[in-house]
């Protein structure tokens, strides 16, 4: 039996129905929509489902729908203002941290869980907050100082 759930995803009010045990992923997917949490290994090994809950990096295919009701649901969905990119996103896009861009979602939520906490972060405490986050791309080197460059003007402005 399905039960009703809602929550605050991306600052807009979500109701939804969620099956007994089913994952957040697939409700953000299937049931609100919200394609920016990647489907990867389903296991909690890669990250690309990263989303923020109430302001915590989570790995959305590990975490039960129904523990979100109440709570606050943030996925790169909704990090830009509008046509406004975040600075994380400029910060991607400028430094060619993205090149299939599928962990891309995931890597944007760990990070800004990590700025948010911590404005000022070093080179290592950026590589241990990404360090759930497989990417077979970059290299890493690239994500690392849009990250970087994203936390140095976010404290500029």
């Amino acid at each position: 039996m399905k039960t009703p759930i809602t929550f605050t995803l991306n600052g807009e009010e979500a109701a939804v129905f969620v099956d007994p045990g089913g994952n957040l992923l697939d409700v953000l997917r299937r049931g609100c929509g919200d394609l920016s949490p990647k489907y990867g290994c389903g296991q909690g090994g890669c990250g690309a489902c990263t989303v923020m809950i109430d302001g915590e990096a989570h790995i959305a295919c590990l975490t039960l729908a129904e523990t979100v009701a109440g709570r606050r649901v943030d996925t790169a969905g909704g990090l830009a203002d509008g046509p406004d990119l975040h600075p994380l996103q400029i910060a991607f896009m400028e430094g060619f941290a993205a090149q299939c861009g599928y962990c891309t979602p995931g890597m944007l939520m760990a990070a800004k869980a990590l700025l948010d906490r911590n404005p000022n972060p070093t080179r290592a405490e950026v590589d241990e907050a990404i360090s759930g986050n497989l990417c077979r791309c970059t290299g890493y080197e690239p994500i690392i100082d849009a990250i970087l460059e994203a936390a140095k003007h976010r404290g500029a402005a």
